[in-house]
């Protein structure tokens, strides 16, 4: 089948933001006094918004609402001054990038990373429209695995769901693709096993950004 267009998830499939998401919720946890987490952990940990990051980072015992939000406005705020320090985009990204655009795929990102440090992190890491449509989570839309975010963007980008692939780490990056009515594609060098995007509906696992051309 041929696509017209191609939905990127953004942490964990297009830039490892693994370790500056990590280090600004263990500072936090710091402040706190409370018990910080190794990458391994935050590893399970990302995917479903910065909120739900900080509700699993705090201890059991702490996750009662002032708590929570308290330590996401700090994270928010943290995150926002130190999201570029060690987030680099995957090696093969950009060379994707350019290739898809050379066949003529419409490009989007779709994350459930906040929306403006979404769109902060995509303009310092691409060059100025590589991504018809970039957008994070916002109170106006549910987020993933809830297809509204996947359907906004083909719509932006004048497609068809049907004729779209979406191209994520995660299972939750699977399901909203499944639900959107796109192509799951799963990649292996993110947060994520292999085993789990299979098992949550991937059409294919990828290891290597070139392998997507193949596909296309």
């Amino acid at each position: 089948m041929r696509f017209d267009g191609v939905l990127f998830d953004l942490d964990g499939t297009l830039a490892d933001t693994l370790e500056d998401l990590a280090d600004a919720m263990n500072r936090v946890l710091r402040g706190e006094g409370l018990p910080e987490h190794g990458y391994a952990d935050y590893q399970r940990m990302i995917g479903h918004g910065i909120h739900q990051l900080v509700g699993a980072a705090l201890p059991a015992d702490r996750r009662d609402e002032p708590t929570v939000d308290r330590c996401f406005a700090f994270m928010m705020a943290d995150y926002s001054a130190h999201n570029l320090v060690k987030t680099h985009l995957y090696a093969g990204v950009p060379e994707l990038l350019v290739a898809l655009r050379v066949r003529g795929l419409k490009l989007a990102v779709l994350s459930n990373k906040a929306d403006e440090p979404t769109r902060l992190i995509v303009a310092a890491l691409f060059a100025d429209g590589a991504f018809g449509a970039v957008a994070g989570a916002r109170p106006d839309v549910p987020l993933k695995p809830d297809p509204a975010g996947a359907l906004r963007a083909a719509a932006s980008l004048g497609l068809e769901p049907g004729r779209m692939v979406y191209v994520g780490d995660s299972p939750t990056d699977m399901r909203t693709a499944l639900a959107a009515g796109m192509t799951p594609v799963g990649v292996s060098w993110g947060f994520r096993t292999r085993g789990e995007l299979v098992e949550a509906g991937a059409s294919v696992v990828v290891d290597h950004p070139e392998e997507l051309l193949g596909l296309l």
